[in-house]
């Protein structure tokens, strides 16, 4: 199964296999423009260009898969931690969770797409057990699927960005950068930085603590480079992506960026921990197109005073000959593929 990431100016494609030593291995990764208001906050304005951009994506990837994961932004999803009797039947279940679903969801429940697990054990009855319940407007999951026919792929799974996320960032503490507690005893703040904003996930092992957006991402290096040079938008993304900047660009403007947005995130993090019983995380993993800038991880290093790593989907896993990842990502090109990696893994996990 595909991981399709559809960002707001790109998007992203991964098909993952595994080996038969276990080991995962990337079988192609390929990357698509998107042009400015195609894509705005998680919502397609425009269908068929995004539709014909898939379609080069998938060509491009050379993948013969086309069963897909894709993912709404958590904005278009209301979920919510449950509990209910335990002992049930699956119908019995999926009962309960609608009743349920009516004091959490704002709209008429026949127009919402509604999901749930049960997250323990099988419980027996007389017992609680918690179930994770999710829900979307039947429209825009319609959307997705449309999107996804339109590109000639089935929408085999529907997940949410930050799950995916997470799921593919967690696997990454098996490979830190120093030895450490159990992976499940680790809190890790995972910073996303995109374009146009940041993300913030704070988690240990399965559970979330906290998720945060803020109105900073890589749009304030290209705005930098913009006022710097007097280039136009355009061309300064494209250089910064070519990496084909003037001598004195890392001094200046890579430097203040860095140091801003070092900055940003210490302060993210501090207002997380300034509202929680938490005194600090253990570790700190960056992703996103400008998480692999160079001094940006020593930057964050040193304003947060936490072991910092840089979450590179990819790490740890064998490459086939078509998993060539594209070379227009700042140094460490995975960075940009977390989302669309988490959702392959669901080839793997349910």
């Amino acid at each position: 199964m595909l991981g399709l990431d559809i960002g707001t100016s790109q998007a992203r494609l991964v098909e993952l296999g595994r080996l038969a030593s276990g080991r995962l291995q990337l079988r192609c990764c390929a990357t698509e423009p998107l042009e400015p208001g195609w894509v705005h906050a998680g919502q397609v304005e425009q269908f068929d260009p995004v539709a014909q951009a898939l379609r080069s994506l998938l060509q491009r990837s050379r993948s013969k898969l086309r069963q897909v994961a894709m993912a709404l932004p958590a904005s278009a999803v209301i979920t919510r931690q449950i509990k209910l009797p335990g002992g049930l039947s699956e119908a019995e279940l999926e009962l309960e969770v609608q009743a349920e679903a009516n004091q959490y969801i704002p709209f008429p429940l026949d127009e919402a797409s509604l999901d749930f697990c049960q997250l323990e054990p099988e419980s027996t009855a007389g017992q609680q057990q918690a179930v994770m319940m999710a829900a979307a407007r039947k429209e825009r999951v319609q959307d997705l699927q449309g999107l996804a026919e339109a590109a000639g792929l089935t929408l085999a799974v529907l997940d949410i960005q930050p799950h995916a996320a997470r799921r593919a960032a967690a696997r990454l503490l098996d490979h830190g950068p120093s030895p450490a507690p159990a992976r499940e005893q680790l809190l890790v703040a995972l910073f996303e930085i995109n374009s146009r904003s940041t993300s913030l996930q704070v988690f240990q092992g399965e559970t979330l603590h906290y998720e945060r957006d803020q109105d900073f991402g890589a749009d304030g290096l290209i705005q930098g480079i913009m006022t710097q040079y007097g280039w136009s938008a355009q061309t300064a993304e494209r250089r910064a992506r070519a990496k084909a900047l003037p001598e004195d660009y890392p001094d200046t403007v890579l430097a203040y960026f860095c140091d801003k947005a070092a900055g940003e995130l210490a302060r993210a993090l501090q207002f997380f921990l300034n509202s929680t019983a938490h005194n600090q995380v253990d570790r700190v993993l960056l992703a996103g197109w400008a998480a692999g800038l160079p001094g940006l991880i020593e930057a964050v290093r040193a304003q947060t005073g936490v072991v910092c790593a840089l979450a590179n989907p990819f790490e740890g896993m064998d490459r086939c000959e078509l998993a060539a990842v594209g070379s227009d990502q700042p140094e460490h090109p995975g960075l940009a593929y977390l989302t669309a990696c988490g959702l392959a893994l669901r080839s793997f996990s349910p």
